[in-house]
Parts: structure tokens; C-alpha cells; sequence
């Protein structure tokens, strides 16, 4: 399996190649792709998972693959299902309530080092 290092030196990512992180109850990541500048990361939600309210001073992208989420921004709720998005401005509080399994494309910017 390619490490980190070597995934920052290659133009092209394979889904199968890269593993899976668990990082909360019902919730897992893979790292997609990154740079200094940007990271791509796709998160699969068990349904009923959260993603706990959280902030960072990165902003966000994120797509809905599939699913149903509640998506919460700064105290404001929308429930969001697949091809939605929802964009996170640096430092805002933000977390999400998985409705029906699925996943989503999160990009961030600039990169998240501590997901290294």
C-alpha cells in the first residue's frame, strides 16, 4: 500500500488502494488526495453516525455521495441528500447527523495536517 509520502508524489489516487481510518463511533475516512493547498477526503457515515460540532480554521467543501445527513452551521440545520452540498467558512461550528447511510466528499483548504 503507498504511504503518505508517496501519495503526495503521484498525480492519481485508486479508491482500493487507500484504507479506511475509523475516527468516530459509525464514522470512517479515507485521505483521497492532498497538497500544502488542498485536501480531499471521503468520510462514510453508518447511519445514525455523527460527526460531533466541531471548528477549525479551514474551509470546507462538502459533497453528499449519498445519503441523508442534517447538516448543522453555525446553528443552522438543513437536511441535505445525495448531490447536495454545503460549504464551512474558517472557524465556524459545524457538525452533521447521518439520517440514512452514506458519504460524503469533504475538501478542505488549506490542507489538514493533522490528518496525516
Amino acid at each position: 500500500m503507498p504511504t503518505m509520502t508517496d501519495r503526495l508524489n503521484s498525480f492519481f489516487q485508486h479508491d482500493a488502494e487507500i484504507a479506511w481510518e475509523p475516527t468516530e463511533p459509525g464514522v470512517k475516512r479515507k485521505i483521497m488526495a492532498y497538497g500544502p493547498d488542498l485536501m480531499v477526503v471521503r468520510v462514510a457515515f453508518e447511519q445514525g453516525a455523527i460527526g460531533k460540532a466541531h471548528q477549525h480554521p479551514h474551509r470546507q467543501a462538502s459533497y453528499v455521495e449519498s445519503g441523508v445527513f442534517d447538516v448543522t452551521i453555525d446553528g443552522k440545520t438543513s437536511r441535505l441528500v445525495a448531490g447536495d452540498t454545503f460549504f464551512v467558512p474558517e472557524n465556524l461550528v459545524h457538525g452533521v447527523v447521518n439520517i440514512e447511510a452514506g458519504q460524503l466528499i469533504d475538501s478542505f483548504t488549506p490542507m489538514r495536517t493533522e490528518f496525516l
